[in-house]
């Protein structure tokens, strides 16, 4: 561990050193050479480890092809390189979010969150919810850096599927605690409203997720929960 811990200081250390600005925004080179190496799993990582206030997203070609698959850290524009392992972006997004360059333990226990919300994503597809919630609080309960109010919203979907609305709403208040303008919260909170009748409260839900974005209307979640 030791080892690792620094090895990892010698290759990321000088990050914060090349950043100015508070992170606001990650872009993950997608083209067609970041691709090959790597980058949307990449982009799958740092989407579900990130804090609520710093976007993710895919973006073209940054350069150094043969160093990637790249990141950049906006808005300083710093790019980060050879991001193409989980362990390796989570490294990366534990520095970026102001955690010690040392943080193995924090990383490590960050990726196995993450790792438990996607087998519990995959127990709720095949409809085993009391599976999915098990694995969910197992998640929170390691109290990951980031990525936290995904796993509150998904067990919020677990526990209303299973007929738990109190828990369910207890849930999804924890996610937008966390993170006040999260829109698949908001959709999934107006749901809960829906299966306890309570019509007026769902509909403020849903139109508070319209007025952070109106383009979610065109959205599958939003069109499954008006049956549109």
């Amino acid at each position: 561990m030791a080892a690792a811990a620094a090895a990892y200081v010698s290759f990321v250390s000088p990050i914060l050193g090349r950043i100015d600005s508070e992170l606001k925004e990650i872009r993950v080179c997608t083209n067609r050479t970041c691709r090959q190496q790597g980058s949307i799993q990449t982009l799958h990582t740092l989407s579900g480890l990130a804090q609520p206030e710093v976007p993710v997203s895919s973006c073209g070609c940054l350069g150094r092809c043969g160093a990637g698959p790249n990141i950049v850290a906006l808005p300083d524009g710093v790019v980060i390189s050879h991001c193409g392992t989980a362990a390796r972006a989570c490294q990366v997004m534990v520095e970026l979010s102001g955690g010690r360059t040392d943080s193995v333990v924090d990383a490590n226990k960050s990726l196995e969150a993450l790792a438990l919300r996607k087998r519990a994503e995959s127990e709720i597809e095949k409809r085993n919810f009391s599976e999915a919630e098990i694995l969910l609080s197992q998640a929170i309960d390691l109290k990951p850096f980031g990525g936290i109010h995904l796993i509150y919203k998904v067990r919020s979907l677990a526990r209303l599927a299973m007929g738990n609305y109190s828990g369910a709403l207890e849930d999804v208040r924890e996610a937008l605690k966390l993170a006040s303008n999260y829109t698949e919260a908001y959709i999934c909170q107006g749901d809960i409203f829906l299966a306890m009748d309570q019509y007026d409260a769902a509909e403020k839900s849903y139109a508070t997720c319209l007025e952070i974005d109106p383009s979610i209307r065109r959205s599958k979640s939003f069109k499954v929960s008006f049956n549109i």
